[in-house]
């Protein structure tokens, strides 16, 4: 099956049926950053197969979750969630933030050849953002506590954080707290993942 089938089946999965047109883009994404990996180190490219799964389905995953109309995607990356969720949410805006150059270039590349319209790409530090956010999300970071300390202020009143993150990062949401964990479906991946949602009022 080709990548576009492969990504047609998760969508329907995801739930997602109705964006299946949108397989041909993300198709696209996916090819693009195996060309850039070929000589800047973006991101973990496994073979076609798994990259559907571990890029593509595992960030459309949390599409429940974001209902913010303006996203950061910290520690972007790759573009990672933020560009395959902007390619299905064309209402909501996303804000691409990394401080390497190398993928920030990558990114806007991305932006263009796909034709989003809905994101704005920076290369900065977190520590260095002073806009606020309905949600800001990621993928990458190491560690939750610094992920809540240096993005809770970024958040809007009513805002929330939402970390991605496998077992060890669940792990670290403490008990009790005001941190919720919500295990993800992904297709095709072998792994358990969850969803670490914190609202704008907990604390750092």
């Amino acid at each position: 099956m080709s990548a576009t089938g492969r990504i047609a089946v998760g969508l329907r999965k995801l739930g997602l049926q109705a964006q299946a047109d949108k397989a041909d883009r993300l198709a696209a994404y996916l090819e693009l950053i195996a060309k850039w990996n070929r000589v800047t180190n973006l991101t973990a490219m496994p073979d076609p197969e798994q990259a559907v799964a571990l890029h593509l389905m595992d960030s459309l995953s949390v599409h429940p979750f974001v209902t913010g109309r303006r996203i950061l995607d910290v520690g972007s990356g790759a573009g990672l969630p933020g560009i395959p969720l902007a390619l299905l949410m064309p209402d909501k805006d996303f804000i691409l933030l990394d401080s390497n150059g190398k993928k920030t270039r990558f990114m806007t590349q991305a932006v263009m050849t796909l034709q989003l319209e809905n994101v704005t790409v920076l290369q900065q530090r977190i520590e260095d953002c002073t806009e606020m956010f309905d949600q800001v999300i990621s993928r990458a970071f190491a560690s939750l506590a610094d992920f809540r300390r240096l993005c809770l202020p970024r958040l809007s009143p009513g805002g929330s954080l939402l970390a991605m993150a496998g077992p060890t990062g669940a792990a670290q949401v403490g008990s009790p707290g005001q941190a919720t964990v919500h295990p993800l479906s992904v297709p095709g991946l072998d792994r358990q993942r969850y969803l670490i949602v914190i609202p704008s009022g907990a604390g750092p």
